[in-house]
C-alpha cells in the first residue's frame, strides 16, 4: 500500500480530520496535531501538503498491518525478515527532481513543534538510508534543520547508521545517503524496529506480503517510493551542536555536538504530501515502542506462558511495560520482569498481570496492583543498572533502578481473587 492509499483509506473509513484552512509550519500545525487524537491532514501547512499522527493510535496500526488491536503483537512476533526486494528504474518520486544549485530544504514544511526547539526545525518522520562497506541501513533520525542545504543528525551511539558514518569518517570518506518521508507506512515502521543488519526493508516486505521496489538515488543509495528522498552525504568531520529536542518522555534531550547532512539533490512528486511525527506525541510514542513488545513477548515466552505485552502510553510507550501471562508456577512473574529487563534495556518499571486482567484498561492494570500486590514479597527492584538515556530521573552514568511487579494471583488460593460476574440472562 503506497502512502497516498493509506491516506485515502483513513479518509474513506471517516478516521481522517482534515484541515483546510491554511497553517504555520511554526507551532500552528504541531499544536493542531496535539489537540488531535489520530491522523490529521493539512491542505496547506505554509502552502504545502502534511499530514501528523498518521500511526498515532493502536487502530492505525493494526490498519496497517490488516489486524485488529489485540493481534498486533503476535503479526510482529510472527513475521521474519524474510521478504524481497525489486530494483525497477522509475519511481513517481522521480516527478520532480531539484538539483544542487537549486535545493532549498527552507521550502519544505519543516516544522519548529515547540519555543525551545533547536535550529528551524525538524524533520522527525525522515527515513535516513545509508550505505558503507557493503552494509545497508534504514532508520529514523530526527534532523534538524540548519539552512538551505544542511541538516544535523542525531546518530547515537551504537546504531547502526552511527557505525557507517565512524566506519566512514575514520577513513576521511563521506558517507552516501537518502531521506525517505512519506513511504508506504509499513516501510516508515519497519525502519524503527531492530532487526538483522541491511535488512530493514525485507522486513517491511514480510509484513506487507509483498516485494518492497527500490530505486537507485544519483548517488548509489536505493530507496522505496515515496513523497520526498532527500539525496546528500554526511560529512566526516563537521559537526554542530544539535537540539534542544523533545523526546518521548515530553522534556527537552540534551544538545550534543552531532555530524551534518549535506543535501545535494531533492527528488518528490508533484503536490508532495509531507509526513510530520510530533516529538512527544502519540505517533512518536508508539513508533518508539511497539517494535520493542514483540522482542519482549519472545523473551518472556522463554520462561513462562505469555499472553500479551503493552507498553503503555503513560510510561511513554518505553519505560513502563505490561505483560499478561498465564501463570503456572510461583515465580513466573519474577522470571517474566528479568526477561523483559533484558529483552528492552531501557524499560524501567514492568508489571505482571493474569489473563483476566485488560492490559489496554489502566484502571484494570491498577486494580490487579490494588488487590494482587504485597509490596514486600511482590515487588522486585533492581538498583544501579543501565537504563534510558531519555529517563530524567536517570543517573549521568546513565544507569537506573528498575521495579518490577508482581500483580498476579497467589495460586493456593486463587479463589480468593476470583472477580464476580453477572449471570446471562435468559431472553
Amino acid at each position: 500500500m503506497s502512502f497516498r492509499e493509506f491516506i485515502e483509506n483513513l479518509r474513506k473509513n471517516g478516521r481522517l480530520t482534515e484541515i483546510k484552512n491554511p497553517v504555520s509550519k511554526d507551532f500552528e500545525a504541531p499544536i493542531l496535531a496535539h489537540q488531535t487524537k489520530g491522523p490529521i491532514f493539512f491542505h496547506d501547512v505554509s502552502g504545502s501538503l502534511a499530514v501528523m499522527n498518521l500511526l498515532g493510535t493502536r487502530a492505525e496500526l493494526g490498519a496497517m498491518l490488516g489486524v485488529s488491536e489485540s493481534e498486533i503483537i503476535r503479526k510482529l512476533s510472527d513475521v521474519a525478515p524474510s521478504g524481497s526486494v525489486k530494483m525497477v528504474t522509475d519511481s513517481p518520486t522521480k516527478e520532480v527532481i531539484v538539483d544542487e544549485k537549486d535545493v532549498d530544504l527552507t521550502k519544505l514544511p519543516i516544522m519548529k513543534h515547540f519555543e525551545k526547539d533547536g535550529g528551524s526545525g525538524y524533520i522527525t518522520a525522515g527515513i535516513v538510508v545509508s550505505e558503507y562497506g557493503g552494509e545497508m541501513n534504514a532508520s529514523i533520525h530526527r534532523l534538524m534543520l540548519l539552512d538551505k542545504t544542511r541538516l544535523a543528525a542525531r546518530l547515537v551511539p551504537p546504531r547502526h547508521t552511527y557505525v557507517l558514518h565512524k566506519k566512514a569518517a575514520e577513513k576521511g570518506e563521506k558517507l552516501p545517503v537518502a531521506i525517505v518521508i512519506g513511504a508506504d507506512p509499513v516501510i516508515t515502521y519497519a525502519s524503527t524496529t531492530r532487526v538483522p543488519a541491511s535488512k530493514e526493508f525485507e522486513y517491511a516486505a514480510a509484513l506487507r506480503g509483498a516485494p518492497v521496489e527500490l530505486f537507485a538515488c544519483q548517488n548509489g543509495i536505493c530507496v522505496p517510493h515515496a513523497e520526498y528522498v532527500l539525496e546528500g552525504y554526511v560529512d566526516p568531520t563537521e559537526r554542530v551542536p544539535e537540539g534542544p529536542f523533545v523526546d518521548i518522555t515530553g522534556t527537552y534531550d540534551h544538545i550534543r555536538p552531532e555530524p551534518v547532512i549535506h543535501i545535494t539533490r531533492i527528488y518528490h512528486r508533484k503536490n508532495p504530501i509531507y509526513h510530520g511525527i510530533l516529538p512527544g506525541g502519540a505517533e512518536h510514542l508508539l513508533m518508539m515502542g511497539v517494535p520493542y513488545e514483540p522482542k519482549i513477548y519472545k523473551a518472556v515466552s522463554e520462561v513462562t506462558t505469555v499472553k500479551n505485552v503493552i507498553l503503555t502510553e503513560g510510561g511513554c510507550c518505553y519505560l513502563h511495560a505490561v505483560i499478561q501471562i498465564q501463570k503456572q508456577t510461583e515465580g513466573d512473574a519474577k522470571n517474566a520482569m528479568m526477561a523483559a529487563f533484558a529483552a528492552h534495556t531501557s524499560l524501567k518499571h514492568v508489571v505482571v498481570v493474569d489473563e483476566d486482567i485488560d492490559i489496554y484498561n489502566p484502571a484494570d492494570i491498577e486494580f490487579a496492583i490494588a488487590t494482587r500486590v504485597k509490596g514486600d514479597m511482590d515487588i522486585l527492584i533492581v538498583p544501579n543498572v543501565r537504563g534510558s538515556s531519555l529517563d530524567p530521573r536517570g543517573a549521568p552514568d546513565g544507569t537506573t533502578t528498575k521495579v518490577g511487579v508482581d500483580a498476579t494471583k497467589v495460586l493456593v488460593c486463587k479463589e480468593d481473587f476470583e472477580r464476580a460476574k453477572f449471570p446471562v440472562l435468559k431472553k
